[in-house]
């Protein structure tokens, strides 16, 4: 995609949203509305709960070369075995944004131009913290119908290689394949096989090879009004097929639609169940950090079947 046919989609995009958006300190959010969420809670039909997270990795690697620390502060060793009361306590830290962890994306992530998501100036972003658009626009929670698109499954393979692409065509035909539909105020989840090629091939540097959306694909959820995209990979594509945009999907679907992002989420724990049970869609819940000023946080959402 050239760089002009990728501005002419990102205006396009950004002037559809501005047209359905109520509110755009929580953007793309405002599809999912009260009675949605009530009609998502027809979705469990098992009582069955999985989570969509990866472990929190915490050793380096190929991708994840600044992981997550985890330290035990107490007790002192020479404390265990000691009469009286004791606590065991640790102390956690980590990157929000990389290329290992499941995280969430808030609307402030995305700069392009000097600006966040609706026009917002990119000055909001301090050094002490985003004062616009941050992850407390989800303080309390994103619930509402999941939809999971099994790419691979739809293709007959275990995985999409590192530089493959899915388009708007592979959405539409992987619900149709699946007997499912995306609608307004979903929270679509594209499986692209990441996470079971890393786990049996061991992991790589994903910031220059993996796969992820097409940047028209932005389009399709721009049409059903999605309120939510998670992968288990970055959404997009690398290395990028735009001229001079490295994120393509990350732009237009941040900071032209204000939908938020989740990446490198996992679902193999959840495709077994979902093919099993013949049904691809179910109730989700995702509690971001209380994080005041963040551009994001490690979540876990938990679909309920």
């Amino acid at each position: 995609m050239t760089a002009r046919d990728f501005r002419a989609l990102y205006g396009r995009l950004r002037r559809e949203s501005a047209r359905s958006v109520v509110d755009r300190s929580r953007g793309a959010l405002c599809h999912v509305t009260p009675e949605r969420v009530v009609a998502a809670v027809a979705e469990v039909r098992l009582g069955r709960t999985v989570s969509l997270a990866a472990p929190i990795e915490t050793v380096p690697g190929p991708d994840d070369p600044e992981p997550a620390v985890h330290v035990m502060t107490g007790p002192d060793p020479d404390a265990l075995g000691a009469d009286g009361l004791h606590f065991a306590t640790d102390r956690f830290a980590m990157n929000v944004h990389g290329d290992a962890d499941s995280h969430l994306d808030a609307l402030c992530h995305v700069v392009l131009d000097g600006e966040l998501y609706g026009g917002v100036p990119a000055s909001r972003v301090t050094p002490d913290g985003a004062r616009a658009l941050s992850v407390a626009s989800a303080a309390d929670g994103i619930v509402g119908r999941g939809v999971l698109l099994d790419i691979p499954r739809l293709r007959g393979v275990p995985w999409l290689e590192p530089g493959d692409q899915v388009t708007s065509d592979d959405l539409t035909a992987a619900e149709a394949a699946q007997g499912v539909r995306v609608g307004p105020g979903d929270l679509l989840f594209v499986r692209v096989g990441h996470r079971l090629r890393r786990t049996e091939l061991g992991p790589w540097n994903a910031a220059t090879a993996r796969a992820g959306l097409h940047p028209a694909a932005a389009g399709f959820l721009a049409e059903r009004k999605v309120a939510v995209l998670g992968g288990d990979g970055n959404n997009d594509t690398a290395p990028s097929t735009v001229q001079g945009i490295s994120f393509p999907v990350h732009v237009l679907a941040i900071h032209a639609m204000g939908i938020p992002l989740m990446d490198y989420l996992q679902f193999e724990d959840l495709v077994p169940v979902c093919a099993e049970s013949g049904r691809w869609s179910f109730l989700c819940a995702v509690a971001p950090l209380r994080l005041p000023g963040a551009t994001g946080s490690p979540v876990n959402p938990i679909a309920v079947l």
